[in-house]
């Protein structure tokens, strides 16, 4: 697996964590793994064969052993799990430029949006305006968003 592979799974996971209202303190630590190993220039499979991956700054056990895991099966049991939770068109909707897992979770707990397409007919029909804290510019920069991706 890629650096940018690895550190876009901590950045769904610390979404999906977040989406499931767990303390910000653990989405806030996948995060910042996620930015260090994005920009990290030694190559991360290398630092996890030679177990350096605690001198990455922002790495602890916990996260080393996650990384670890994730080299060796392609696969992190924390992430399978919480992301079992969700629809998978819920997790497409954070994919969307514009949507956080805040805005997914309101889409989801309010308006049951599950998918992209479900997400543009309620655009169209003014329900995604009409929530909370959701303007008029941020559903045309959404709608944007979602035309530009198609």
């Amino acid at each position: 697996m890629q650096n940018a592979d690895i550190a876009a799974t901590f950045e769904r996971l610390a979404n999906l964590l977040e989406l499931k209202g767990e303390l910000s303190f653990k989405t806030q630590a996948y995060r910042k793994a996620a930015r260090v190993i994005k920009q990290l220039p030694a190559d991360i499979e290398q630092l996890a064969h030679e177990r350096k991956l605690k001198d990455i700054p922002g790495v602890g056990e916990a996260i080393a052993n996650k990384i670890t895991r994730l080299v060796t099966t392609g696969k992190m049991d924390l992430y399978e799990r919480v992301r079992a939770e969700f629809p998978q068109g819920t997790i497409d909707l954070m994919d969307v430029p514009g949507i956080g897992p805040k805005l997914a979770a309101l889409l989801y707990n309010e308006l049951h949006i599950t998918n992209v397409d479900e997400l543009k007919h309620a655009i169209g029909d003014g329900r995604v305006a009409s929530l909370p804290r959701v303007g008029t510019k941020m559903v045309q920069s959404i709608l944007r968003s979602i035309e530009n991706n198609r």
